[in-house]
Protein backbone atom coordinates (compact mmCIF):
# COMPACT_ATOMS: atom_id res chain seq x y z
CA UNK A 1 0.00 0.00 0.00
CA UNK A 2 1.26 2.98 -1.29
CA UNK A 3 1.29 5.65 2.22
CA UNK A 4 2.04 9.77 1.69
CA UNK A 5 4.53 10.55 3.74
CA UNK A 6 3.95 14.23 5.89
CA UNK A 7 6.92 16.56 4.17
CA UNK A 8 7.12 19.99 6.15
CA UNK A 9 8.29 21.34 2.47
CA UNK A 10 4.34 20.61 0.95
CA UNK A 11 2.24 21.41 4.44
CA UNK A 12 4.22 23.52 6.39
CA UNK A 13 2.79 26.83 7.53
CA UNK A 14 4.71 29.85 5.70
CA UNK A 15 3.23 32.08 8.04
CA UNK A 16 3.48 35.12 5.56
CA UNK A 17 0.71 36.29 7.17
CA UNK A 18 1.67 34.90 10.60
CA UNK A 19 2.95 37.76 13.00
CA UNK A 20 6.72 37.30 14.00
CA UNK A 21 6.09 37.97 17.09
CA UNK A 22 7.64 37.12 20.71
CA UNK A 23 4.17 36.43 21.95
CA UNK A 24 3.41 33.49 22.96
CA UNK A 25 1.38 30.97 20.60
CA UNK A 26 -1.51 29.51 23.13
CA UNK A 27 -3.20 26.45 21.27
CA UNK A 28 -6.10 24.83 24.06
CA UNK A 29 -3.72 24.85 26.49
CA UNK A 30 -0.32 24.71 24.83
CA UNK A 31 2.28 27.33 24.60
CA UNK A 32 4.39 28.04 21.17
CA UNK A 33 7.13 30.07 19.98
CA UNK A 34 6.37 31.24 16.54
CA UNK A 35 10.17 31.26 16.22
CA UNK A 36 11.13 28.14 17.55
CA UNK A 37 8.14 25.61 16.45
CA UNK A 38 6.04 26.79 13.62
CA UNK A 39 5.99 22.78 12.92
CA UNK A 40 4.73 21.99 16.54
CA UNK A 41 1.71 24.78 16.23
CA UNK A 42 1.32 23.43 12.46
CA UNK A 43 0.57 19.82 13.76
CA UNK A 44 -1.21 20.45 16.67
CA UNK A 45 -3.68 22.76 14.68
CA UNK A 46 -4.11 19.91 11.88
CA UNK A 47 -4.82 17.55 14.32
CA UNK A 48 -7.79 19.01 15.36
CA UNK A 49 -10.79 17.18 13.93
CA UNK A 50 -11.99 19.57 11.41
CA UNK A 51 -15.90 19.69 10.28
CA UNK A 52 -17.14 22.02 7.45
CA UNK A 53 -20.24 22.01 5.76
CA UNK A 54 -20.96 18.78 3.67
CA UNK A 55 -23.02 18.53 0.44
CA UNK A 56 -24.29 15.05 -1.03
CA UNK A 57 -25.02 13.25 2.61
CA UNK A 58 -28.30 11.22 3.41
CA UNK A 59 -30.94 13.32 3.51
CA UNK A 60 -31.48 14.60 7.43
CA UNK A 61 -34.78 12.88 8.54
CA UNK A 62 -35.48 10.72 5.27
CA UNK A 63 -36.91 13.29 3.61
CA UNK A 64 -34.84 16.73 4.28
CA UNK A 65 -31.86 18.61 3.40
CA UNK A 66 -28.84 16.59 2.15
CA UNK A 67 -26.86 19.22 2.42
CA UNK A 68 -25.91 22.42 5.58
CA UNK A 69 -24.39 25.07 3.48
CA UNK A 70 -25.74 28.29 5.23
CA UNK A 71 -27.48 27.06 7.79
CA UNK A 72 -25.07 24.65 9.53
CA UNK A 73 -22.09 26.25 10.78
CA UNK A 74 -22.89 26.51 14.50
CA UNK A 75 -23.79 22.81 14.53
CA UNK A 76 -20.30 22.06 12.77
CA UNK A 77 -18.46 24.42 15.52
CA UNK A 78 -20.26 22.24 18.18
CA UNK A 79 -19.22 18.61 16.99
CA UNK A 80 -15.37 20.94 16.55
CA UNK A 81 -15.66 21.43 20.45
CA UNK A 82 -17.41 18.03 21.31
CA UNK A 83 -14.88 16.05 19.22
CA UNK A 84 -12.07 17.90 20.78
CA UNK A 85 -13.37 16.32 24.09
CA UNK A 86 -13.73 13.07 22.42
CA UNK A 87 -9.94 12.88 21.18
CA UNK A 88 -9.15 13.72 24.92
CA UNK A 89 -11.24 11.36 26.33
CA UNK A 90 -9.94 8.47 24.00
CA UNK A 91 -6.61 9.61 22.46
CA UNK A 92 -5.09 12.03 24.99
CA UNK A 93 -4.01 16.07 24.36
CA UNK A 94 -0.61 15.14 23.34
CA UNK A 95 -2.03 12.75 19.70
CA UNK A 96 -1.09 13.91 16.79
CA UNK A 97 -2.23 13.43 13.17
CA UNK A 98 -0.02 12.52 10.51
CA UNK A 99 -1.35 12.44 6.97
CA UNK A 100 -1.29 8.80 5.33
CA UNK A 101 -0.41 7.24 8.65
CA UNK A 102 -2.36 4.45 10.08
CA UNK A 103 -3.83 5.93 12.78
CA UNK A 104 -5.02 3.67 16.27
CA UNK A 105 -8.88 1.75 16.63
CA UNK A 106 -9.84 4.54 18.72
CA UNK A 107 -9.51 7.62 16.18
CA UNK A 108 -11.74 5.82 13.58
CA UNK A 109 -14.26 5.85 16.44
CA UNK A 110 -14.43 8.90 17.24
CA UNK A 111 -14.28 9.99 13.57
CA UNK A 112 -17.04 7.60 13.01
CA UNK A 113 -18.97 9.09 16.06
CA UNK A 114 -19.35 12.52 13.66
CA UNK A 115 -19.73 11.48 10.24
CA UNK A 116 -23.01 12.95 8.32
CA UNK A 117 -25.47 9.30 8.89
CA UNK A 118 -28.34 9.12 10.74
CA UNK A 119 -26.94 6.08 13.31
CA UNK A 120 -23.60 8.11 14.19
CA UNK A 121 -23.24 9.93 17.72
CA UNK A 122 -23.06 13.49 16.94
CA UNK A 123 -23.94 13.66 13.34
CA UNK A 124 -25.23 16.45 11.21
CA UNK A 125 -29.11 14.38 11.28
CA UNK A 126 -28.64 13.48 14.78
CA UNK A 127 -27.77 17.56 16.44
CA UNK A 128 -30.62 18.15 13.53
CA UNK A 129 -33.52 16.36 14.65
CA UNK A 130 -32.10 16.44 17.93
CA UNK A 131 -32.81 20.53 18.22
CA UNK A 132 -36.42 20.21 17.33
CA UNK A 133 -36.66 19.31 20.55
CA UNK A 134 -35.18 22.90 21.45
CA UNK A 135 -37.24 24.66 19.38
CA UNK A 136 -35.14 24.74 15.71
CA UNK A 137 -37.03 23.58 13.11
CA UNK A 138 -34.70 21.60 10.45
CA UNK A 139 -32.32 24.10 8.58
CA UNK A 140 -32.39 26.97 11.52
CA UNK A 141 -29.60 28.54 12.42
CA UNK A 142 -28.49 27.38 16.12
CA UNK A 143 -26.65 29.74 18.84
CA UNK A 144 -23.82 28.37 21.01
CA UNK A 145 -26.33 27.42 23.76
CA UNK A 146 -29.06 25.38 21.69
CA UNK A 147 -26.17 23.40 20.42
CA UNK A 148 -24.32 23.13 23.55
CA UNK A 149 -28.17 22.04 25.06
CA UNK A 150 -28.20 19.77 21.85
CA UNK A 151 -25.32 17.78 22.20
CA UNK A 152 -25.79 17.53 26.09
CA UNK A 153 -28.39 15.20 25.13
CA UNK A 154 -26.66 13.11 22.17
CA UNK A 155 -24.10 11.84 25.03
CA UNK A 156 -26.38 10.10 27.34
CA UNK A 157 -26.71 7.47 23.86
CA UNK A 158 -22.73 7.69 23.53
CA UNK A 159 -22.06 4.88 26.01
CA UNK A 160 -18.49 4.23 24.52
CA UNK A 161 -17.37 7.54 26.06
CA UNK A 162 -19.17 7.43 28.92
CA UNK A 163 -19.23 11.41 29.56
CA UNK A 164 -20.70 13.50 32.18
CA UNK A 165 -21.60 16.81 30.40
CA UNK A 166 -22.83 19.87 32.04
CA UNK A 167 -24.38 23.05 30.59
CA UNK A 168 -23.70 25.89 33.65
CA UNK A 169 -26.37 28.39 33.30
CA UNK A 170 -26.75 32.05 34.81
CA UNK A 171 -22.82 32.25 34.24
CA UNK A 172 -22.56 30.29 37.34
CA UNK A 173 -20.87 27.35 37.68
CA UNK A 174 -21.98 25.41 40.83
CA UNK A 175 -19.13 22.70 42.09
CA UNK A 176 -21.33 20.86 43.90
CA UNK A 177 -23.96 20.26 40.98
CA UNK A 178 -20.76 19.02 38.93
CA UNK A 179 -19.54 16.59 41.51
CA UNK A 180 -23.22 15.08 42.02
CA UNK A 181 -22.91 14.53 38.21
CA UNK A 182 -19.70 13.01 37.85
CA UNK A 183 -19.67 11.30 40.66
CA UNK A 184 -23.21 9.18 39.59
CA UNK A 185 -22.97 5.39 38.94
CA UNK A 186 -24.94 3.70 37.53
CA UNK A 187 -23.86 0.22 38.49
CA UNK A 188 -23.35 2.31 42.31
CA UNK A 189 -26.63 1.52 43.57
CA UNK A 190 -26.12 1.75 47.07
CA UNK A 191 -22.83 3.03 48.65
CA UNK A 192 -22.62 -0.59 50.31
CA UNK A 193 -23.14 -2.64 47.28
CA UNK A 194 -20.32 -0.57 45.52
CA UNK A 195 -17.54 -0.80 48.92
CA UNK A 196 -18.46 -4.43 48.74
CA UNK A 197 -17.68 -4.59 44.90
CA UNK A 198 -14.64 -2.34 45.24
CA UNK A 199 -13.07 -4.88 48.55
CA UNK A 200 -13.59 -7.66 46.24
CA UNK A 201 -11.61 -6.50 43.50
CA UNK A 202 -8.78 -4.98 45.93
CA UNK A 203 -8.62 -8.72 47.58
CA UNK A 204 -9.03 -10.36 43.76
CA UNK A 205 -6.23 -9.10 41.48
CA UNK A 206 -7.78 -11.40 38.53
CA UNK A 207 -7.28 -9.72 34.97
CA UNK A 208 -11.00 -9.89 33.87
CA UNK A 209 -11.87 -7.55 37.59
CA UNK A 210 -10.12 -3.97 34.95
CA UNK A 211 -12.97 -3.61 32.69
CA UNK A 212 -15.38 -3.72 36.03
CA UNK A 213 -12.98 -1.55 37.78
CA UNK A 214 -12.95 1.21 34.98
CA UNK A 215 -17.02 0.96 34.95
CA UNK A 216 -17.01 1.58 38.69
CA UNK A 217 -14.66 4.74 38.51
CA UNK A 218 -15.49 6.89 41.26
CA UNK A 219 -15.39 10.13 38.28
CA UNK A 220 -16.85 10.19 35.35
CA UNK A 221 -14.91 12.33 32.96
CA UNK A 222 -16.59 16.04 32.66
CA UNK A 223 -17.05 18.33 29.64
CA UNK A 224 -18.21 21.39 30.59
CA UNK A 225 -19.69 23.85 28.71
CA UNK A 226 -20.54 27.61 29.55
CA UNK A 227 -22.65 29.42 27.28
CA UNK A 228 -21.89 33.51 28.02
CA UNK A 229 -22.62 36.96 27.08
CA UNK A 230 -19.98 38.92 27.33
CA UNK A 231 -22.04 42.28 26.41
CA UNK A 232 -24.94 43.41 24.83
CA UNK A 233 -23.93 43.96 21.28
CA UNK A 234 -20.48 43.85 21.72
CA UNK A 235 -17.30 42.45 23.35
CA UNK A 236 -17.03 44.04 26.21
CA UNK A 237 -12.93 44.97 26.80
CA UNK A 238 -13.07 44.09 30.43
CA UNK A 239 -13.64 40.27 29.37
CA UNK A 240 -10.88 40.08 27.14
CA UNK A 241 -7.69 39.30 29.76
CA UNK A 242 -9.95 36.12 31.22
CA UNK A 243 -11.37 34.61 28.02
CA UNK A 244 -6.87 34.69 26.92
CA UNK A 245 -6.82 32.79 30.28
CA UNK A 246 -9.59 30.28 29.46
CA UNK A 247 -7.14 29.06 26.49
CA UNK A 248 -3.98 28.58 28.43
CA UNK A 249 -5.79 25.97 30.87
CA UNK A 250 -4.79 22.68 30.28
CA UNK A 251 -8.57 21.53 30.69
CA UNK A 252 -9.32 24.00 27.92
CA UNK A 253 -11.27 23.14 24.35
CA UNK A 254 -11.82 26.56 22.83
CA UNK A 255 -14.78 28.12 22.83
CA UNK A 256 -17.54 28.36 20.19
CA UNK A 257 -19.25 31.65 18.77
CA UNK A 258 -18.36 33.86 15.98
CA UNK A 259 -19.17 37.07 14.09
CA UNK A 260 -22.23 37.93 13.91
CA UNK A 261 -24.06 35.40 11.24
CA UNK A 262 -20.84 33.02 11.01
CA UNK A 263 -19.85 30.79 13.61
CA UNK A 264 -16.30 30.00 14.09
CA UNK A 265 -14.25 26.91 16.63
CA UNK A 266 -11.86 29.24 18.51
CA UNK A 267 -8.50 26.96 19.55
CA UNK A 268 -6.11 30.08 20.22
CA UNK A 269 -4.78 32.96 20.36
CA UNK A 270 -1.39 35.18 19.13
CA UNK A 271 -1.27 38.70 20.94
CA UNK A 272 -4.76 40.23 20.58
CA UNK A 273 -5.84 38.16 17.58
CA UNK A 274 -7.77 34.65 18.27
CA UNK A 275 -7.23 31.30 16.35
CA UNK A 276 -9.64 29.29 14.84
CA UNK A 277 -11.05 26.98 12.72
CA UNK A 278 -13.51 27.92 10.12
CA UNK A 279 -16.29 25.91 9.02
CA UNK A 280 -17.25 27.84 5.93
CA UNK A 281 -16.14 25.46 3.09
CA UNK A 282 -18.30 22.80 1.50
CA UNK A 283 -17.02 19.34 0.92
CA UNK A 284 -18.22 16.49 -0.62
CA UNK A 285 -19.88 13.73 2.13
CA UNK A 286 -16.97 11.17 2.72
CA UNK A 287 -18.12 7.50 2.42
CA UNK A 288 -15.83 4.57 3.83
CA UNK A 289 -13.74 3.23 1.30
CA UNK A 290 -13.40 0.04 -0.01
CA UNK A 291 -11.43 -1.63 3.37
CA UNK A 292 -13.97 -0.27 5.55
CA UNK A 293 -11.57 2.56 6.32
CA UNK A 294 -12.52 5.98 6.36
CA UNK A 295 -10.65 8.48 4.16
CA UNK A 296 -10.08 11.30 6.44
CA UNK A 297 -7.84 13.82 4.80
CA UNK A 298 -10.69 16.34 4.67
CA UNK A 299 -11.31 16.43 8.31
CA UNK A 300 -8.16 18.28 8.74
CA UNK A 301 -7.48 21.36 8.43
CA UNK A 302 -4.09 21.70 6.61
CA UNK A 303 -3.65 25.16 5.75
CA UNK A 304 -2.58 28.10 8.36
CA UNK A 305 -5.46 29.05 10.75
CA UNK A 306 -7.94 31.73 10.56
CA UNK A 307 -7.31 34.60 12.88
CA UNK A 308 -9.52 37.36 13.84
CA UNK A 309 -9.43 40.63 16.35
CA UNK A 310 -10.64 39.40 19.85
CA UNK A 311 -12.95 42.82 19.37
CA UNK A 312 -14.99 41.40 16.74
CA UNK A 313 -16.20 38.66 18.64
CA UNK A 314 -19.51 38.69 18.68
CA UNK A 315 -20.84 38.59 22.69
CA UNK A 316 -22.95 35.37 22.44
CA UNK A 317 -20.23 32.39 23.11
CA UNK A 318 -19.77 29.13 25.00
CA UNK A 319 -16.35 28.38 26.71
CA UNK A 320 -15.93 24.49 26.69
CA UNK A 321 -13.50 22.67 29.47
CA UNK A 322 -12.41 18.86 29.57
CA UNK A 323 -11.61 17.13 33.24
CA UNK A 324 -10.42 13.77 32.72
CA UNK A 325 -10.45 13.41 36.44
CA UNK A 326 -11.84 14.62 40.01
CA UNK A 327 -7.68 15.89 39.96
CA UNK A 328 -8.29 17.88 36.52
CA UNK A 329 -11.49 19.24 38.12
CA UNK A 330 -10.33 20.23 41.26
CA UNK A 331 -7.08 22.10 39.78
CA UNK A 332 -9.77 24.21 36.75
CA UNK A 333 -11.45 25.01 40.10
CA UNK A 334 -8.15 26.19 41.62
CA UNK A 335 -6.94 28.24 38.18
CA UNK A 336 -10.24 29.90 37.80
CA UNK A 337 -10.38 30.91 41.56
CA UNK A 338 -6.89 32.66 40.85
CA UNK A 339 -8.26 34.20 37.61
CA UNK A 340 -10.29 36.52 39.84
CA UNK A 341 -7.20 38.00 41.18
CA UNK A 342 -5.58 39.02 37.87
CA UNK A 343 -6.16 42.95 37.81
CA UNK A 344 -8.07 44.14 34.78
CA UNK A 345 -9.51 40.60 33.76
CA UNK A 346 -13.70 40.79 34.53
CA UNK A 347 -14.84 37.20 35.24
CA UNK A 348 -17.15 35.87 32.96
CA UNK A 349 -18.51 33.91 35.26
CA UNK A 350 -18.71 33.00 39.15
CA UNK A 351 -17.54 29.69 40.61
CA UNK A 352 -19.29 28.60 43.54
CA UNK A 353 -19.40 25.68 45.95
CA UNK A 354 -23.35 25.11 46.06
CA UNK A 355 -26.25 26.55 44.45
CA UNK A 356 -27.30 30.14 45.50
CA UNK A 357 -30.76 30.56 46.93
CA UNK A 358 -32.09 32.54 44.96
CA UNK A 359 -32.05 30.61 41.98
CA UNK A 360 -35.34 29.02 41.50
CA UNK A 361 -35.42 27.40 37.93
CA UNK A 362 -31.53 26.77 36.64
CA UNK A 363 -32.86 27.61 33.20
CA UNK A 364 -34.04 31.03 33.65
CA UNK A 365 -31.29 33.71 32.88
CA UNK A 366 -31.00 36.01 35.69
CA UNK A 367 -31.08 39.76 33.73
CA UNK A 368 -29.37 42.33 35.77
CA UNK A 369 -31.23 45.54 36.15
CA UNK A 370 -29.40 47.44 33.68
CA UNK A 371 -31.17 45.26 30.84
CA UNK A 372 -34.49 45.33 32.30
CA UNK A 373 -36.37 47.79 29.41
CA UNK A 374 -37.88 45.86 26.74
CA UNK A 375 -35.93 46.28 23.34
CA UNK A 376 -32.93 45.24 25.59
CA UNK A 377 -34.83 42.74 26.87
CA UNK A 378 -35.91 41.26 24.14
CA UNK A 379 -32.50 41.43 22.23
CA UNK A 380 -30.81 39.13 25.30
CA UNK A 381 -33.04 36.20 24.76
CA UNK A 382 -33.47 36.65 20.90
CA UNK A 383 -29.92 37.30 20.08
CA UNK A 384 -28.72 33.97 18.91
CA UNK A 385 -31.17 33.68 15.92
CA UNK A 386 -32.20 37.35 14.77
CA UNK A 387 -30.75 38.08 11.51
CA UNK A 388 -30.13 34.80 10.33
CA UNK A 389 -32.65 34.27 7.71
CA UNK A 390 -34.27 30.61 8.04
CA UNK A 391 -33.91 28.78 5.27
CA UNK A 392 -36.94 26.67 3.47
CA UNK A 393 -36.45 23.22 2.54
Amino acid sequence: IFLATLTYDTLRFEYEDFPETKEPVWILGRKYSVFTEKEEILLDVTSRLWFTYRKNFPAIGGTGPTSDTGWGCMLRCGQMIFAQALVCRHLGRDWRWIKGKRQMDNYYNVLNAFIDKKDSYYSIHQIAQMGVGEGKSIGQWYGPNTVAQVLKKLATFDTWSSLAVHIAMDNTVVMEEIRRLCQSNVLCAGAAACSALESDMLYNGCPEDVGLRERLALWKPLVLLIPLRLGLTEINEAYIETLKHCFMMPQSLGVIGGKPNSAHYFIGYVGEELIYLDPHTTQPAVEPGDSGCLPDESFHCQHPPCRMSIAELDPSIAVGFFCNTEADFNDWCQQIKKLSLVRGALPMFELVERQPSHFSNPDVLNLTPDSSDADRLERFFDSEDEDFEILSL
